[in-house]
């Protein structure tokens, strides 16, 4: 009797699939209407943005680190324009979540090898040297763990690992979107019997394994790439990351627990989902901007090994002699 009492006070729509854009577009008060037309306009100045970068690097940088930083680039404004159309039409958001990124992650480890020569030059000057591997996310805390000496295998390992979620994210979301048109994934559905309980986690194992090898990288070659920025660049990265997918990830699971609550014609759910297209459209149109200052300069070749050499010498010389004086 209390259970039928409680579903009864329940709101129809609070139980429905998200509604669809006229629906949408119909319930918008001024308020409303405003801020869906300002984040409308926040994207597409960051996608208008990213197409007048895309003309300089073509113009400036030569081949292949134009193709690289273009692809690299790309990531905010095209999250931003997704989010924009995930927004507008909430049916669409398991469409309009593609797997850009994933290329992404691949795409800024094969930077930092273009920004040494490419590939060959990278071996030649790296090959035979130890590298740290305890690195997040998967050994950061395995100290234990040896170093591991450089060679064109473990490279070859290392894309490898970094490209494997590019290709199995693809082919996991259209494997999705498939099964989400015949009704059979759900992201509500936790049965152990669901699809989403099983493809969602894989793919959560599949981006910790492509996040290390970027981060082996970096944390062994960062030291050197100073003069091009490299950290804020890894940094926005990451923070890309952490916005596009652990904070989608966190505002599904408290919808999902009804903490967020339902607001007809959105559901719970669709509501979460709103809510987080709209804070993403900011965050990335902020990170558009400061990818445009990291990203915008004339190619300069990085020094050699040998120079490095002669002024880590010259630094260690002068700081003996100073040490001699004093």
């Amino acid at each position: 009797m209390e259970e039928s009492q409680l579903n009864s006070t329940i709101d129809p729509a609070c139980l429905q699939e998200p509604p669809l854009a006229i629906d949408v577009i119909k319930q918008l008060d001024v308020f409303g209407l405003c801020l869906y037309s300002m984040l409308t306009f926040m994207s597409a100045v960051s996608l208008l943005l990213y197409l007048e970068q895309c003309v300089y690097i073509y113009k400036k940088l030569p081949h292949p680190q134009k193709t690289t930083i273009i692809w690299i680039n790309g990531a905010a404004p095209v999250i931003a324009t997704m989010a924009c159309f995930g927004m507008w039409i909430p049916r669409a958001v398991m469409i309009t979540d593609m797997t850009y990124f994933a290329v992404v992650m691949y795409k800024v480890l094969v930077l930092i090898i273009e920004e040494f020569g490419g590939s060959a030059v990278f071996l030649k000057r790296f090959s035979g040297k130890a590298f740290k591997i305890t690195t997040g996310p998967c050994c950061c805390c395995c100290l234990c763990l040896p170093r591991v000496a450089m060679s064109r295998r473990l490279l070859f390992f290392l894309k490898l690992g970094s490209l494997q979620y590019a290709i199995l994210k693809t082919v996991l979301s259209i494997l999705a979107i498939v099964l989400w048109t015949n009704g059979n994934f759900d992201l509500s559905d936790l049965e152990i019997t669901g699809t989403a309980i099983w493809i969602n986690p894989f793919i959560g194992v599949l981006t910790i394994i492509a996040l290390w090898p970027v981060a082996i990288i970096f944390m062994n070659t960062n030291s050197f790439l100073r003069s091009l920025k490299i950290v804020p660049k890894y940094a926005i990265y990451q923070l890309i990351l952490v916005l596009s997918q652990l904070q989608t990830s966190i505002i599904n699971i408290v919808a999902l627990d009804g903490t967020i609550a339902c607001a007809p014609p959105f559901s719970s759910q669709a509501r979460g989902s709103m809510l987080n297209q709209q804070i993403m459209i900011m965050e990335m149109f902020i990170l558009t901007l400061l990818n445009r200052f990291l990203y915008r300069r004339t190619y300069e070749t990085l020094p050699s090994e040998a120079y490095d050499n002669d002024q880590n010498s010259k630094v260690a010389l002068q700081t003996a002699l100073a040490e001699h004086d004093v």
